[in-house]
């Protein structure tokens, strides 16, 4: 949960004041951060099943962040510190839908 809240307020924040785009910043901020508000309800809930389907979320924003860190543009450390809390969200989700299913004994 800290890394998908992390990564929803860090994108904001590049958005609107860190890390300004060229584009529009609805544009970006619907784009960006849009589809992090679709799991918040389940996660927030700690629903094991939410949780699961969106770690395929985490690796998308993993792979954006790895592939801007990459681009060489000057502000290497705001995609750095965005791959940084998609890989925590995505460990500490594995981790709980795992202890999640040994505790219902499925």
């Amino acid at each position: 949960m800290v890394g998908h809240l992390g990564l929803l307020v860090w994108l904001m924040a590049g958005v609107l004041w860190l890390n300004p785009p060229q584009a529009p910043r609805s544009i970006v901020l619907l784009i960006l951060v849009g589809p992090l508000l679709l799991p918040l309800r389940g996660i927030l809930h700690g629903r094991p099943y939410t949780v699961a389907w969106s770690l395929f979320m985490a690796l998308a924003y993993f792979a954006h962040g790895v592939v801007e860190t990459w681009a060489g543009d000057p502000t290497r450390w705001f995609p750095a510190i965005e791959t940084a809390l998609a890989l925590l969200w995505f460990t500490a989700g594995i981790g709980y839908v795992r202890t999640g299913r040994s505790r219902t004994g499925e």
